[in-house]
């Protein structure tokens, strides 16, 4: 039977804290189904391969454009040119053998962990690192010999992956190659370091995704080979420790979870389409979002382990080819080949710790 209230009109409790405890509970959040901005971005490239945004901590999107690097306070929506490789000059030192190499379009961006400090990948193979505050190139590395996909930073430490089917870990401070990881056999496409930054997780044209140490490199810790289609998708869980997932492209459609802990997959979900990128939510230990091309081009709001769509969001006119997610974790940015940007509110707000004054508190001291 339900409790009447007024059982505890002799209850030690003051009224506001009753009230607060017979107060509706909290609803359901509602994932918006449309997205609250939308940005045109001309010559954004509809190429699987390739990683053209990232959001810094500094809230700056920074996008790739053909030859261009733009960079849009996502704040302000203030947007200023970084780059353009039209006409590219490398430094002195930085082991071309000419000085100017034409021109290059830019096929991946990411922001090291400071924010000011951006990595650029060209098709012709090299790595540009420019200070964003004094919109100036620190450095040039032209190591790899095919168009550099995808970077992942680490510390000072800043790894490329390339058609080459190589990845090369840069030592920025010291301006050199510190190794080389072998093991893919076609294009690597997809890097993502552990939230503790001990494991590099790479995935490749080849279908497989390697796991590499960062204290042991000179061979992955372990391979997986179940994806039936190149892994570009791969995501750590900031919530539990060794927890990764990867998904697999057209001809593969899954994605799939693992610990690296144990090398064993825990879960696989049939998404129905290409997976082409992934995150974990920051805030909600049991949310994540994937982004898909063909042949639905949408993006879905997971609630995980069960894998239940909590959202799927559609807007994009072809395949949601790029994904980065705002520094408070709640917005997700997505890029396609019809040359938009869409800001979506998916992800819940972060907790925050309880004030020491609240109402109810009162029922600490009761002991």
């Amino acid at each position: 039977s339900l409790i009447n209230k007024h059982h505890f009109t002799r209850s030690p409790l003051p009224n506001a804290s009753v009230h607060l405890l017979y107060s509706p509970k909290k609803s359901i959040r509602r994932i918006p189904k449309v997205p609250y901005k939308v940005l045109d971005a001309p010559d954004l490239h509809d190429d699987f391969y390739l990683n053209l945004i990232d959001w810094s901590s500094s809230n700056v999107l920074s996008v790739g454009l053909g030859a261009c690097v733009y960079l849009c306070n996502a704040q302000s929506n203030n947007v200023q040119l970084l780059c353009d490789l039209t006409h590219t000059q490398l430094p002195s030192g930085s082991g071309s053998q000419s000085s100017i190499v034409g021109s290059d379009t830019v096929t991946s961006v990411a922001w090291a962990d400071w924010s000011n400090i951006l990595a650029v990948g060209t098709n012709r193979g090299h790595v540009h690192i420019y200070d964003v505050t004094t919109q100036k190139r620190l450095q040039s590395m032209c190591k790899h010999t095919s168009r550099v996909g995808t970077l992942a930073w680490n510390d000072w430490t800043l790894c490329s992956g390339s058609r080459d089917r190589s990845i090369i870990e840069h030592e920025i401070r010291q301006q050199s190659a510190v190794h080389v990881f072998h093991g893919h056999t076609q294009e690597v496409c997809g890097l993502k370091w552990s939230p503790d930054k001990s494991i590099l997780a790479s995935g490749g044209n080849d279908n497989r995704l390697f796991l590499w140490s960062k204290s042991q490199p000179s061979q992955p810790l372990h391979s997986f080979n179940d994806h039936l289609a190149a892994v570009k998708a791969i995501a750590w869980s900031p919530h539990q420790h060794g927890l990764m997932a990867s998904g697999g492209g057209t001809a593969d459609r899954h994605i799939r979870f693992r610990s690296s802990l144990t090398c064993q997959t825990l879960n696989v979900c049939d998404t129905g389409s290409q997976v082409c990128q992934l995150v974990w939510s920051k805030n909600s230990p049991n949310e994540l979002a994937s982004t898909h091309g063909y042949s639905q081009n949408q993006i879905v709001v997971w609630k995980y382990p069960v894998m239940q769509p909590l959202a799927k969001l559609f807007g994009h006119q072809q395949r949601v080819l790029y994904l980065a997610m705002s520094p408070d974790g709640e917005s997700i940015v997505t890029g396609a080949g019809d040359e938009t940007l869409r800001f979506w509110n998916v992800f819940a707000k972060a907790k925050c710790v309880r004030n020491p004054d609240s109402k109810l508190n009162g029922l600490n001291r009761m002991r």
